[in-house]
């Protein structure tokens, strides 16, 4: 129960299926100095919002320690994607790495049979292979099966997605009906440690060294400019170059990243005129 009205309305859903539902909510931050802000989600606020909705549906409720395993799993694996050249998805790796597994380990040590979530998403059976199949979300304008394609056999064997089938109205619809106190609450969009979008400072203050500059070469091998870091890009990239057009007003797209090799060698990132 991240705090949110999708996971709370799965729980509510399934407990009034008649099932022995169990909330659980991860703390993926240190809260002690009072901060309050983690984004718009998984905030200490978002966690009071968890437990109310579980009060609100009478189930009982517990709050999972995860912050080691989330900066050493996540935001540490986010960083060092970045630093190499390449674009992470760290939401795939909280699914995968915490809420499937670490959190599924966790979840067994209450007795529980399976790990539910709010996800837009869906699970079926191979009749011919008797393989999970994932499937995408009845509201495609919000279907996140994209974050969870990295889930195994066994994850998707154990996990239940009660919003599945539902189109997002008829869940807010659903949650007012029953008065859950998130009923009207935003949905989350940013990736939750980073709130102020700037993911590239946020690279360089936890790996120093992604800030080496570079030049930015054409196809041809001329020099177009400078970078400050290869993590300040991504491969198709087209703004934010910090180039002018070609001649004609062709645009420029990246297309490949060379982060620096061992021993602080600089690298060289192409961009070309499309």
């Amino acid at each position: 129960m991240s705090g949110g009205v999708d996971s709370s309305v799965a729980a509510a859903l399934l407990a009034e299926q008649g099932h022995d539902v169990i909330g659980l909510s991860m703390q993926l931050y240190d809260q002690s100095d009072g901060q309050t802000s983690f984004g718009s989600c998984c905030s200490i606020d978002d966690l009071h919002d968890a437990r109310r909705v579980a009060a609100a549906i009478n189930i009982p409720h517990y709050i999972v320690n995860f912050e080691r395993q989330f900066n050493e799993q996540v935001i540490s694996n986010f960083v060092a994607e970045y630093t190499s050249g390449r674009t992470p998805l760290p939401c795939a790796r909280c699914n995968s790495d915490l809420k499937f597994s670490t959190l599924a380990d966790r979840a067994q040590g209450f007795g529980a049979d399976a790990v539910a979530t709010g996800h837009y998403a869906r699970v079926e059976r191979d009749e011919s292979t008797g393989r999970r199949v994932l499937r995408r979300g009845l509201d495609r304008s919000k279907d996140q099966s994209y974050f969870l394609f990295s889930l195994t056999q066994d994850q998707l064997a154990g996990a239940i997605f009660p919003v599945g089938d539902w189109h997002k109205d008829l869940v807010r619809d659903y949650a007012r009906a029953r008065a859950l106190p998130v009923a009207d609450k935003p949905d989350s969009q940013e990736i939750c440690f980073i709130p102020d979008h700037d993911y590239a400072s946020f690279v360089s203050r936890h790996a120093p060294s992604a800030a080496l500059s570079g030049a930015i070469v054409g196809q041809d091998g001329v020099v177009l400019g400078a970078h400050g870091g290869v993590h300040r890009f991504t491969v198709g990239q087209r703004k934010g170059l910090g180039l002018a057009s070609l001649p004609g007003g062709a645009p420029m797209y990246v297309l490949e990243l060379k982060p620096a090799r061992p021993g602080g060698r600089r690298a060289q990132g192409g961009p070309r005129a499309v």
